[in-house]
């Protein structure tokens, strides 16, 4: 089995306050992964160490077998909607078409291989029509699809998602999982989720992030976490204590 992802050992620090302590876990190639756990946990921060944007204080975290800042293209990042700037005066295109920056030619424009596949990853989020309309006009589910368009136009081979059926109405949360459910084994993905009682049937497997990292198959998860409740020993779904 390949593994895209492993943590070794990982400890990672903000100055002197510990954030997560021996950390060891690793998520396979395919494999669509829920990261759960309570608010200051360490969930952004571990998506932080795999996307290269900060490094371990000690302990190691490869991805694709290599540091996270050298596998930046094999990788895409979709953060809640809610924390991209809906006021930018931009494209629903135009916003996808950030997601291939790397490939701007010398003139800083994009080739007409880069807008169609904008324009193939919109289809696939069911936004063309949408191509466009001004990013800020979008409802949240909308606006949702939009950024995970924008990750998927570089064909990534992992994807990383933050929260993204959050500020959703069911319907637009409905078609944000029909969406992921499209793209499990074709590429790895990893989402960073509150919502457990509809992710619970989505994820192949469940890491809970609570300053040290647990890692649970769906149904070892607790219901107690469905609530918010993340503590030890863990009871699976639908059962009760002895």
């Amino acid at each position: 089995m390949t593994h895209i992802i492993e943590a070794n050992n990982l400890n990672f620090s903000y100055q002197d306050t510990p954030v997560l302590k021996n950390v060891s876990f690793s998520v396979a190639q395919g494999q669509f992964v829920g990261v759960i756990g309570p608010n200051g946990g360490g969930k952004t921060t571990l998506l932080k160490l795999i996307l290269g944007f900060i490094e371990p204080t000690s302990g190691s975290i490869n991805v694709f077998g290599n540091k996270p800042e050298d596998v930046t293209t094999k990788l895409a990042y979709v953060p809640q909607s809610v924390r991209f700037d809906r006021q930018f005066p931009i494209s629903v295109l135009e916003l996808v078409l950030t997601g291939c920056l790397s490939r701007l030619n010398w003139l800083g424009q994009y080739g007409q291989a880069e807008k169609q596949a904008a324009l193939k990853a919109l289809e696939k989020v069911n936004l063309l029509d949408f191509k466009n309309a001004s990013y800020g006009t979008l409802s949240g589910g909308q606006a949702q699809r939009a950024l995970i368009a924008r990750a998927l136009v570089s064909n990534p081979q992992l994807l990383l998602l933050d929260e993204p059926t959050a500020n959703v109405d069911a319907q637009a949360e409905a078609d944000i999982y029909a969406l992921l459910q499209q793209l499990r084994g074709k590429m790895t993905i990893v989402m960073v989720t509150h919502d457990l009682r509809s992710a619970i049937d989505q994820v192949e497997k469940v890491i809970l992030v609570q300053g040290s990292v647990v890692t649970l198959k769906p149904e070892e998860v607790c219901e107690h976490f469905a609530i918010g409740l993340y503590h030890a020993p863990l009871i699976p779904m639908g059962k009760k204590k002895p």
